[in-house]
């Protein structure tokens, strides 16, 4: 259907297209949770936090039937049966009465993202290799970032000219179009003699499989700790912005000015990991993490908010930090497990994202008043990974040895 392969710049953009639908769904709903919640009968921020975190509840899940699904069959198929799962929730979400019908939606809306989201990393690793992967995970990185900067404003916009169900159909259309773009442009990146005959026990064989490696599972952990604290931030951020600094209509440009610190980090991790290696970037963006998250609490614990410009410059380093951190830890994980990557990107996936809603629900509950809580939570996730990357360096040390 396709003339020949896209290049590299269109394969980049396409693989971070079809993560981008993931973070539309997200970040797309951020200006019109409290509407929504009073549309569903929500009674809390609390509650209304569930919107956003219920839906990586979903893309935690999915991909364990994906991942097998994808090393049998292909991995194209899988991103269409996962587009039409997105598809029908959206409507359930649409149509939601209560705030139970809609988290519901939205953990089925995840479920049908994880296909789209995990096969894309299985198609880079299927295709790339080393930090030469890490390399084209950090620009794709990049791209996919461009739409948590734009996607709270579009939300806003279209809020404001229609209603919030009018959200939902826009991330439709979007997902029609990705679609329509990847059926034709990419081909398939699973070779035959690669397939796996599909069976009760692939997932369980590939999970026995997974845990040979402690580099996977201890990047995979770290994963989990450093998503359950961004998470935190989605869940929480229209509550300290519009609700504790009473800065409504700036929220949209505040969170894109953030998100570009994590793009513009991403970025640059793109054009020196060939040269200083993912693992030693990945660890000095966990120090840096864990350093400005702790000097935060140290500073302003026991104490109200400080102003938006101070808070604002300590949220950039954080996300500068973790621009440094998405793409790297998922490339160590995945390094080892090439000949299991689909199965093997949905089990990391799933296991990072099985820690993270947990820790995420967890400490924003504490986010009422301040944003002290959440960089608490910062600093404890961030500390129990620097302890785990003492644990991979001596276990290789030792093995060396």
């Amino acid at each position: 259907m396709f003339k020949n392969k896209p290049s590299q710049l269109e394969f980049i953009a396409l693989m971070a297209s079809l993560m981008s639908v993931v973070a539309l769904a997200i970040d797309g709903l951020l200006p019109a949770l409290d509407i929504i919640g009073q549309s569903v009968g929500s009674e809390s921020n609390s509650d209304n936090q569930l919107l956003i975190i219920m839906i990586f509840l979903g893309l935690g899940i999915g991909p364990l039937l994906f991942g097998p699904i994808s090393d049998a069959i292909g991995r194209k198929p899988v991103v269409y049966v996962g587009f039409l799962v997105f598809v029908l929730a959206s409507f359930l979400c649409i149509h939601a009465q209560s705030i139970e019908v809609m988290i519901v939606g939205r953990i089925l809306q995840g479920i049908g993202l994880s296909a789209p989201r995990t096969i894309s990393i299985a198609i880079v690793r299927d295709t790339f290799n080393g930090d030469y992967m890490a390399r084209i995970m950090s620009f794709i990185t990049v791209m996919f970032l461009l739409v948590p900067t734009i996607a709270p404003a579009l939300g806003k916009l279209v809020l404001e000219m229609y209603n919030w169900q009018a959200i939902f159909y826009f991330q439709l259309i979007i997902v029609v179009l990705v679609s329509i773009w990847f059926w034709l442009r990419q081909p398939e990146t699973l070779h035959p003699e690669y397939r796996v005959k599909f069976t009760k026990t692939l997932a369980i064989d590939g999970a026995k499989e997974l845990f040979k490696y402690k580099q996977t599972i201890g990047y995979t952990v770290i994963s989990g700790f450093i998503t359950g604290s961004f998470m935190v931030y989605l869940s929480t951020a229209q509550q300290i912005f519009q609700h504790q600094y009473n800065l409504e209509h700036e929220f949209p440009f505040i969170f894109a000015g953030l998100a570009i610190s994590m793009g513009a980090a991403s970025l640059s991790n793109g054009s020196v990991v060939i040269k200083f290696g993912m693992k030693r970037l990945a660890t000095a963006a966990l120090y840096t993490f864990f350093g400005v998250s702790l000097t935060y609490v140290l500073l302003f614990f026991n104490s109200e908010n400080p102003n938006i410009e101070i808070l604002l410059v300590f949220f950039a380093f954080q996300f500068f930090s973790i621009g440094f951190l998405f793409g790297n830890l998922r490339a160590l994980a995945m390094q080892p497990i090439a000949h299991i990557a689909g199965i093997g990107a949905a089990l990391t996936g799933f296991i990072s994202t099985l820690m993270a809603v947990p820790i995420s629900t967890l400490i924003g509950r504490y986010v009422e008043t301040t944003a002290l809580p959440l960089f608490i939570g910062f600093c404890i996730c961030s500390f129990l990974a620097i302890l785990i990357t003492f644990y991979l360096k001596f276990s290789s040390n030792k093995n060396i040895n």
